[in-house]
């Protein structure tokens, strides 16, 4: 399987889309100033405790405040509570995590009201990131997660990733954490650690416990609400969870975020370091690979996935709803019960597709194609498991009810990834109607006459249409050529599809675009 990241770095956010062969499988994009990351670590302040609801709400500086429910605040939160107390009215040193005397468990079936009260600090871990109209949602059960493992301090648990499935690598290195990790410290092996050797992964947990540390050291000075141990940013977050041995390529188009990259593998995986690609080409990134073609496509209420059939997804606020539709599919004879087999299970490997692409979370309702036949409706839920067994993503699929519908629940810790397939025109802003084309050549020539009058700029780089950029490179003596001469000013051009007909950008030479409203 050929894998490969496309990273689109822009002023106001980063956009990373995952291909497997060839095919879009991921798009996530993360806003320059993004706040409350997954993972992401707060000191926060408790505003107000829910005794029906067994929660409490926290601020840790988002306008909506956070949850926390009290299942959510870990058996070990008296340790947790102790240790920061000790560290923000320390005078001295603080006292070493191997040295620390833990606290009792608190119960299961505890009372939010008992370990909690208004006002009180607390250390709390973003679970899920604002989504919609509510805020965070909080963990108190701080993890730290790395490579090849996951840092649980207060707990003295070793456990495995399920996902390992050598019994013999298992227990090797359980064994080996077990050896190694300092007292009051829990670690999760994950599956990236299976064949590492002893010294990589004594390594990384040195990192992790000081990664912890100093975020105590600083602690003392910190007033709530303040972040205290931030969260990889997503490029090297998707890295870390994605980099295997089957990932071929990245391709970015931002000298910066290439030597973060590079450095970050560098760290992890040296051998992969040739992998990074700095993409200087003058098109824009996601149009040389295709990508903007397949958001268009693919994003959309209708998906077609296979001949003729389709899906169509709706979103309502408590689940989302997908039908399979067969189309114009032809029918091999009169079997209708194969078709529809087929028609469906190519359908679940399209939604599994989806589910992923659009980051789709909470309950999803699918409406496949009726099938008589016990034994094609196991088929096509098996089929369901496993399109979906590479989605990192916790989920939970159920077998086909009476009336054809499968019930499918999905993790979700972000907003779902919505991208806008249809456009309004960019000429008649949804008017419908547009001055005439044959005009366009004279506008853009006299936009280009005010900046220039405006700034006086050595250079300019114009973005349109593809076949308004062909009438402008036409012939010898071009209409481009000629302006540049006009305005004494090197003009250069780029096309995109993505573009309406008549829309065009003007850029200075740093890539900033000039506001022609202004």
């Amino acid at each position: 399987m050929n894998n490969e990241l496309v990273i689109d770095v822009t002023s106001d956010d980063i956009t990373i889309a995952l291909i497997q062969d060839n095919k879009l499988i991921e798009l996530s994009k993360e806003k320059a100033d993004i706040r409350f990351s997954v993972g992401d670590v707060y000191l926060g302040r408790v505003k107000k405790l829910m005794p029906g609801l067994n929660a409490a709400f926290i601020d840790v500086g988002y306008e909506k405040d956070a949850f926390l429910h009290y299942l959510d605040m870990g058996a070990q939160f008296q340790s947790l509570n102790k240790y920061l107390n000790l560290a923000l009215s320390r005078k001295g040193k603080l006292v070493s995590m191997p040295k620390f005397r833990p606290e009792t468990d608190i119960p299961k079936d505890g009372k939010i009201s008992d370990v909690l009260k208004p006002g009180q600090q607390i250390l709390v871990q973003i679970a899920k990131e604002p989504i919609s109209m509510k805020g965070p949602r909080l963990t108190s059960e701080i993890s730290i997660a790395g490579r090849n493992m996951v840092l649980m301090p207060f707990s003295d648990k070793v456990s495995v990733s399920q996902k390992l499935e050598s019994e013999d690598e298992r227990n090797r290195l359980k064994k080996l954490l077990q050896s190694i990790k300092p007292k009051n410290y829990g670690i999760i092996i994950r599956t990236a650690a299976e064949g590492k050797k002893v010294a990589l992964l004594d390594s990384e947990l040195r990192s992790l416990v000081k990664k912890w540390e100093d975020a105590f050291t600083e602690i003392r000075n910190a007033r709530p609400p303040q972040l205290v141990i931030s969260e990889l940013s997503r490029t090297s977050a998707i890295l870390r969870d994605l980099l295997n041995v089957s990932f071929n390529s990245i391709y970015v188009n931002s000298k910066t975020v290439h030597n973060e990259i590079k450095e970050y593998i560098n760290s992890i995986a040296p051998e992969k370091n040739k992998i990074v690609k700095l993409y200087t080409g003058k098109a824009h990134i996601y149009e040389h690979f295709g990508i903007n073609k397949q958001i268009k496509a693919q994003f959309g209420k209708t998906v077609s996935f296979k001949k003729g059939a389709y899906l169509i997804i709706e979103h309502t606020e408590a689940l989302h709803v997908i039908d399979v539709n067969s189309g114009n599919r032809s029918k091999k004879g009169d079997d209708q019960e194969q078709t529809a087999l087929q028609v469906n299970l190519a359908a679940a490997v399209e939604i599994s597709r989806q589910l992923r692409l659009r980051d789709m979370g909470g309950i999803i309702v699918v409406d496949f194609i009726d099938m008589t036949s016990h034994a094609n409706r196991q088929l096509l839920y098996d089929k369901m498991k496993e399109s979906m067994a590479d989605d990192r993503a916790k989920h939970n699929i159920l077998q086909l009810s009476k009336f054809g519908l499968m019930q499918i629940t999905r993790q979700r810790v972000r907003p779902e990834m919505h991208v806008e397939t249809t456009e309004v025109c960019p000429v008649c802003k949804g008017s419908g109607k547009i001055s005439s084309s044959i005009l366009l050549v004279d506008e853009i020539e006299s936009v280009i006459r005010e900046v220039q009058e405006s700034y006086n700029l050595s250079k300019i780089n114009l973005k349109l249409h593809p076949y308004v950029g062909a009438y402008l490179r036409q012939g010898i003596f071009s209409v481009l050529g000629k302006w540049s001469r006009k305005f004494n000013c090197k003009i250069s051009m780029e096309t995109n599809t993505s573009y309406g007909f008549l829309e065009y950008h003007i850029y200075d030479k740093y890539g900033d675009e000039i506001d022609l409203k202004a």
